[in-house]
């Protein structure tokens, strides 16, 4: 039962996801603006302008529900920001299994989560028993997460992705900015939220990237000390994912304790 749930977990909680109620009443190719209602007392504002679904998944077993969508934003004809948001409904029951099945996908897994890794520019954690709070921004290889990322688990995800920026001939950046957000509590309902922020950093007019992989790229933190412009970039994009975690812990009602200090 474990092992089954955390691999039904796993399936649908990287993916993407976001809708007008994630209701019924979008579907893929909608073009969206403005805020997002996640359910009937949630809701998340969107950054400005025109957003294309591009996938949306949902799924009920064990008495979870799930539901994911991803939405996209181009500008001259390329990848300029992306969103994925997740939404796992899980009260009710099994809740012992469910909670060690999160703690081993978001604090085990070998190949993300919410625990230091060398990619990281800045990782934020609260934990307390099944409750945590946790950011971390870090850049990625856009190609390889959607076509090849190194989790297994996770290939194919991004098919929705690859299939719909060929279909178009969009150009997908190579090196983009990240900022992850997680929030899980028993004592909010026990409803699991996930956002990721994909961000071109031409957003923020910045230099060429000069190098094509994570591990040498301008912006990972063991050489952004070298290349000023870039950390000046970086750190616009930290500031703006602090505003967004706090306005994302307000959305999912965290409690005042459970709260990040940047």
């Amino acid at each position: 039962m474990k092992k089954n749930l955390i691999v039904y977990l796993s399936f649908l909680f990287f993916v993407v996801l976001i809708e007008k109620s994630l209701s019924e009443q979008t579907s893929v190719g909608e073009i969206i603006s403005g805020d997002i209602k996640l359910n009937n007392s949630i809701r998340l504002e969107l950054p400005k302008g025109d957003w294309e679904i591009v996938r949306k998944s949902s799924a009920y077993d064990y008495g979870i529900s799930q539901r994911i969508i991803g939405i996209v934003q181009i500008k001259n004809n390329e990848i300029f920001q992306a969103i994925e948001i997740y939404e796992g409904l899980l009260g009710g029951m099994y809740q012992s299994t469910i909670d060690t099945a999160i703690n081993e996908i978001v604090f085990k897994n070998r190949y993300d989560g919410c625990y230091k890794r060398p990619e990281y520019y800045k990782l934020v954690l609260y934990r307390k028993g099944s409750t945590h709070n946790c950011m971390y921004i870090e850049p990625w290889d856009l190609p390889k997460e959607i076509n090849n990322p190194e989790d297994p688990e996770l290939r194919g995800m991004g098919a929705a992705y690859s299939y719909w920026a060929k279909e178009y001939n969009y150009k997908v950046p190579k090196i983009v900015l990240t900022s992850n957000h997680s929030y899980f509590s028993r004592l909010v309902g026990g409803n699991w939220y996930r956002i990721t922020y994909i961000l071109n950093p031409k957003l923020f007019n910045a230099p060429d990237s000069r190098f094509q992989t994570v591990e040498t790229s301008e912006y990972h933190p063991g050489n952004i000390d070298n290349f000023l412009e870039h950390k000046e970039v970086m750190e616009k994009f930290l500031e703006l994912s602090i505003e967004r975690h706090k306005s994302f812990e307000k959305s999912v009602k965290s409690k005042k304790r459970h709260k990040l200090k940047f």
